[in-house]
């Protein structure tokens, strides 16, 4: 025998066949649902979907996911704690959105929360399009699970929460049993008595003990790519609260700057080389004052004599003159000298 694609408490052995199910089912129960979940609890979730809400916070002026909405109870408190945002209903179950529509969108709700009909694991919504997302007592009755967290991750934004209310395991004796016992026995008997279905409160028994503890649900989610995942107990761990937050979008660097030309310094001096200039200093100084005393001196004499300095001939001039004056001088000893004698 070929074994079942999913472990399902409806019997299915497919996971869609088990989706199908459990919306039947749910849908059977739909008038009696928001009745039986005050009276089960002792008007208790009504506080836990309170607490559920205030976790989410949404960007605002966004869109809230709100899947496995069922009759839209959590749908109206996010809209009561941010009423500038708008809700998407999402439910598999499309009598129990039919019959939270009738009863609650009213007063302006209908403008501002829309009911859906979708299933968890294939979201009819765009990537990044939500702000927060919650889901209360439903993330159980989707198999797998890790189609959900995959979904949920696609269609918040960078940053956002997801926000999970689910009852804790029935596997850890609570109240020294006493929880365990209304999960066997007075569950099914008071879902059969009031709904006429058993079936139903026995399936939400069978999920509730079978389902993962509060740290194996963390770890789920940490495995799925979330971040920031903590639970809150509420009624000595009845019931858990699971907030996950995805990763934030990497903020973007900013362009580095030109980086400025390096100034190579000029070599310094050796010491000895500025010892010694420093030494020959004075001297030039005095030269120069020496040489600047002697041209005055000169401007002096020839104002006084009115006669202008002869401008010095350059050098070459006076080279060419000498060499001139010395080939005359020749000349006038190789010439005959005159005499009285005849020849």
């Amino acid at each position: 025998m070929a074994r079942p694609e999913c472990e399902s408490h409806t019997g299915a052995s497919t996971h869609a066949e088990h989706g199908r199910r459990v919306a039947d089912m749910f849908g059977r129960i739909a008038g009696w649902y928001d009745f039986l979940n005050h009276a089960l609890s002792g008007c208790q979730d009504i506080y836990w979907r309170y607490r559920l809400a205030k976790a989410a916070r949404p960007r605002p002026g966004s869109t809230v996911l709100d899947l496995a909405a069922g009759t839209m109870d959590v749908s109206v408190e996010l809209l009561r704690q941010y009423p500038d945002c708008t809700v998407a209903a999402l439910d598999f179950a499309l009598p129990m959105l039919e019959t939270g529509k009738v009863r609650k969108l009213k007063d302006g709700r209908e403008k501002r929360i829309f009911p859906v009909q979708a299933d968890g694991r294939a979201l009819p919504l765009p990537d990044e399009s939500m702000s927060a997302a919650t889901i209360a007592f439903g993330i159980r009755n989707i198999l797998p699970r890790e189609e959900a967290y995959a979904e949920f991750m696609r269609v918040l934004e960078p940053g956002a929460r997801l926000c999970i209310l689910e009852f804790g395991t029935g596997s850890k004796r609570v109240w020294k049993g006493l929880y365990n016992f209304y999960l066997d026995k007075l569950l099914p008997f008071i879902g059969d008595r009031i709904s006429g279905d058993p079936g139903a409160y026995r399936y939400l028994a069978e999920t509730i003990k079978s389902f993962p503890d509060e740290r194996a649900l963390g770890e789920e989610l940490l495995k799925a790519g979330f971040e920031r995942v903590y639970n809150v107990p509420m009624m000595s761990g009845i019931v858990y609260l699971h907030v996950a937050e995805k990763p934030a979008a990497p903020v973007a660097q900013p362009a580095p700057e030109p980086a400025a030309p390096k100034v190579v310094p000029k070599a310094e001096k050796p010491a000895a080389q500025k010892a010694e200039e420093q030494k020959a200093a004075p001297k030039k100084a005095a030269a120069k004052k020496s040489a600047e005393k002697k041209t005055a001196a000169k401007k002096t004499v020839a104002k006084k004599t009115g006669k202008k300095a002869a401008p010095k001939k350059p050098a070459a001039k006076k080279s060419a003159a000498k060499k001139s004056a010395a080939k005359k001088s020749a000349a006038k000893k190789s010439a005959p000298k005159k005499s009285g004698a005849k020849q």
